[in-house]
């Protein structure tokens, strides 16, 4: 299999850490041990008295009962049996693609994105047509061109909601239009849903599941790295519905023959912590969290407002994907952004050739130094 460079972890793998003013981080800030315990209010030592007496053999190869019911309580109509713990987001997406496409098959996938939605599918040998998103459609998409590239030899359609990294999102009439043409063509829709924690606005969906017929044509993804900062335990999971089948098998089936032969399940202190999410005392926490960065990103767009850059995003998403000033290209401003300001953001180029004057930033830092780094960029950018 040739997989591509993925790019945009290779340039954070170069350049993040030794930021002065890191405003491209990407999930939550992660917890310890100890902050995990005082989150779910649960007695320590009884915990680890019955962790540590515990065998550690496979776990709950399918989800735990508590993991799974706590999943369903973010949703209207889901049931425990359709939810899939996976390691992490990126893990249940890269499970997608190498259980249900093959060399030769057709996917439609978006560009700015996640370069996982068509660089697996490329590597497979699949035949993957790119939406190119537009500023001046907001990194929405057309959905005449929508039209032009779902075929009936479509085998899956490729999106996430909100964008990343433009921040963009979709309200439900607009995902309808993607379900129609999914189900027309007998296609599968894969959405990333990692960054629907963000959203706040009634008018727009945080779960396809909330559109009419999606519940036959669409398999969701979701991550506790973005909600509760499981970057380094890697907890996400799938949602596959019954109702949803394919050429004569039915893919919730389909996945428990996956989960029992390709992967045996999230390990069991991973799935506990998860679990505690959802907890009365772990959902307040979290969503004093989201709130914090939410400001974060009103901080970043109130600046970017003050000295007239065009960008989208940073309402309904922890990103804001802005248009570099004075036209320059995205390592141009990355370069001047670092000697000027001491900040460090994404290039928009490194989510393919599309991206190309534009940057990322992000929410996922810490407050004070947020509001520093802001300042500076705007102070900079009234400069030029």
């Amino acid at each position: 299999m040739n997989i591509k460079p993925f790019a945009v972890e290779e340039w954070m793998n170069a350049y993040e850490d030794g930021a002065r003013y890191n405003i491209a981080e990407t999930c939550v800030d992660s917890v310890s041990l100890d902050e995990l315990f005082a989150l779910c209010s649960e007695d320590r030592q009884a915990f680890l008295e019955h962790f540590c007496a515990r065998r550690l053999t496979y776990g709950d190869i399918v989800g735990s009962e508590a993991l799974r019911e706590g999943v369903c309580g973010l949703y209207q109509s889901l049931t425990p049996s359709e939810v899939v713990p996976t390691h992490g987001a990126a893990g249940a997406n890269h499970h997608v693609f190498c259980s249900l496409i093959s060399a030769g098959d057709r996917v439609v996938s978006i560009m700015p994105t996640y370069q996982q939605l068509y660089s697996i599918p490329e590597a497979i040998g699949a035949d993957v047509a790119i939406m190119h998103l537009k500023q001046e459609n907001d990194y929405l998409p057309d959905l005449n061109e929508l039209k032009s590239l779902v075929t009936p030899e479509t085998k899956m359609i490729c999106i996430n909601n909100p964008n990343n990294p433009t921040g963009a999102a979709y309200t439900r009439a607009q995902l309808k239009a993607w379900v129609d043409y999914a189900r027309k063509n007998d296609a599968i829709i894969l959405y990333d849903a990692a960054y629907e924690c963000f959203i706040t606005d009634p008018a727009l969906a945080r779960s396809i599941f909330e559109v009419e017929g999606a519940r036959e044509c669409a398999i969701e993804i979701c991550s506790f790295s973005k909600i509760a900062g499981f970057t380094g335990t890697r907890c996400g999971y799938t949602i596959v519905p019954h109702e949803l089948e394919r050429e004569g098998m039915n893919l919730n089936k389909l996945w428990l023959r996956r989960q029992t032969t390709k992967f045996n399940g999230v390990p069991y202190v991973v799935q506990r912590a998860a679990a505690a999410v959802f907890t009365e005392s772990g959902m307040a926490e979290i969503q004093a969290n989201l709130d914090y960065y939410r400001q974060n990103a009103k901080v970043i767009a109130d600046a970017l407002d003050e000295c007239g850059v065009w960008y989208c995003g940073g309402k309904n998403s922890p990103y804001i994907w802005l248009r570099c000033p004075g036209n320059m290209k995205s390592w141009e401003f990355f370069d001047w952004l670092l000697e000027n300001c001491g900040v460090v953001g994404t290039p928009g180029v490194g989510f393919g050739e599309c991206g190309e004057g534009y940057f990322r930033l992000t929410a996922f830092g810490d407050a004070e130094k947020t509001k520093l780094a802001a300042e500076r960029i705007k102070t900079a950018i009234k400069a030029l």
